[in-house]
C-alpha cells in the first residue's frame, strides 16, 4: 500500500509539473515566473533581447520602420517583462494616445465582469436592460438582440448610419445573429452595464479594472454619444498583460477565464476571425469592416496562428500571443491610409518582427 500510495503522489507531481503555465518555450527555456508590474510604482521589470536569443541585428531595421510608419509608441512584453520600448515623435512614456476602436475590448471585458458578478447575462435582451425604443427596427426585431449579439457584431442593424447609436439611426436591415457588420452599436452595451450596476460606465470601469490592474486613463466624449479610451502605452500593455494570463492579475481573478476565452476565439460562424470585440488570427476565414464580403485565410499571415487582437482606427494595436507568452503594442497615427481596424500594417510589422524574435 506504501508503495502504491508513493507512485500516486508521484504521478500526481508529474502531471502538476507538466501542466504548468510556466513550461519551457522559446522565450521561456528556464521556466521564467510571470511578473506584473505593481499597481502603485513606475518600475517595470525589463529583459534584453540578447537574453531571449533573438537577432539583435534586425532591431534597428524594425525601429526605422516604426518610424517612417509614424509610430507614437511600441512595445513588447514577454512573460510580462519590458524587451523592447521605443517611443517616436516626440511621444514618452507618460503621454496618453487614444485607443480607437481596441477599445472595444475594454467594454468585452467589463460585459464579463458584470456577467460574473451576476447583473446581466449575455443572452438576455438589450431590451430587458435599457428598455424598448433603443432602435428604430420594430419592436419584435428589437427584441431579437442581445448583449452577446453586440459583442460579436451580428444585431443585424444598419452599419452605414456613420458613428451615431441614436435609434434613429439605428435601423433594421436583418435578424439579430443572422448578419455581420462592423459598427458602433456595441457601445449600447456600456448602457447595459450602467443600468445594471447602478453606477456610471466610467465609475463601474475604474472600480472593476483600470484600478485593479494599474492603469491610467479616461474616457473622452468624441461625439454622437461615444466616448474614446485615452492612455499611455504601458497601461495598454497592462490590459494585453491580463489578457495574456486569462484574465489574473498577480494572483487575482479579474475577469472570469471561460468568459475570456470565449472572447478570444470564434463566436460565430459568419465572421470566423471575430470573437467578443477581439479579432482572431489563424483562422480559414475573415470579413473586414465595412464589407460584406468573405476573404479566405488567415488576418494576419506573418502572425502567431494563436494570437488575438485588439484592433483600432488608424492602427492602434495590441497583439496577444499565448504561444510565446508575449504582448505586443502600438500606438500611433495611420501607418499608411485611415483605415477601421485592419491594414496591411499588421502583416508587414509582423514580417519585421519576426525577423527579431525567430
Amino acid at each position: 500500500m506504501k508503495n502504491i500510495l508513493l507512485l500516486i503522489s508521484g504521478l500526481l507531481l508529474f502531471t502538476s509539473c507538466s501542466s504548468s503555465d510556466d513550461s519551457p518555450t522559446p522565450e521561456n527555456p528556464d521556466n521564467e515566473t510571470m511578473y506584473f508590474p505593481p499597481n502603485d510604482a513606475t518600475a517595470w521589470e525589463t529583459k534584453t533581447p540578447a537574453s531571449l536569443n533573438w537577432n539583435e541585428a534586425a532591431i534597428q531595421p524594425l525601429l526605422d520602420y516604426l518610424q517612417i510608419k509614424h509610430s507614437r509608441s511600441f512595445i513588447i512584453l514577454v512573460n510580462g517583462r519590458i524587451v523592447m520600448e521605443e517611443y517616436f515623435n516626440g511621444h514618452t512614456a507618460t503621454t496618453p494616445w487614444y485607443w480607437a476602436s481596441a477599445g472595444k475590448t475594454l467594454t468585452s471585458t467589463l460585459t464579463g465582469i458584470a456577467q460574473e458578478e451576476g447583473l446581466l447575462n449575455i443572452n438576455n435582451k438589450v431590451s430587458d436592460y435599457i428598455g424598448t425604443g433603443w432602435t428604430s427596427a420594430p419592436l419584435d426585431k428589437e427584441n431579437l438582440i442581445t448583449c452577446k449579439h453586440l459583442l460579436t457584431m451580428t444585431s443585424g442593424l444598419n452599419d452605414e448610419g456613420g458613428d451615431s447609436v441614436a435609434p434613429e439611426d439605428l435601423q433594421y436591415l436583418a435578424d439579430g445573429g443572422s448578419r455581420w457588420a462592423y459598427d458602433n452599436v456595441y457601445v449600447k452595451l456600456q448602457d447595459v452595464i450602467a443600468a445594471a450596476s447602478g453606477q456610471t460606465w466610467s465609475d463601474y470601469f475604474n472600480n472593476r479594472l483600470r484600478d485593479k490592474i494599474g492603469m491610467s486613463g479616461s474616457w473622452i466624449n468624441s461625439g454622437e454619444d461615444l466616448s474614446v479610451y485615452w492612455s499611455t502605452t504601458r497601461s495598454m500593455a497592462r490590459f494585453g498583460l491580463l489578457a495574456l494570463n486569462n484574465g489574473n492579475w498577480n494572483g487575482t481573478q479579474i475577469i472570469n477565464s471561460q468568459y475570456l476565452n470565449a472572447a478570444t476565439t470564434t463566436s460565430q460562424q459568419i465572421n470566423k476571425s471575430y470573437g467578443y470585440l477581439w479579432w482572431i488570427n489563424g483562422e480559414e476565414s475573415y470579413h473586414l469592416p465595412q464589407s460584406q464580403l468573405q476573404f479566405n485565410g488567415s488576418l494576419v499571415p506573418n502572425g502567431a496562428n494563436d494570437m488575438y487582437m485588439a484592433l483600432g482606427k488608424n492602427d492602434q494595436k495590441i497583439y496577444v500571443i499565448p504561444s510565446r507568452k508575449m504582448v505586443v503594442i502600438r500606438m500611433g497615427d495611420a501607418a499608411d491610409e485611415e483605415n477601421w481596424a485592419l491594414s496591411g500594417f499588421d502583416n508587414e510589422l509582423w514580417g519585421k518582427i519576426n525577423a527579431v524574435i525567430n
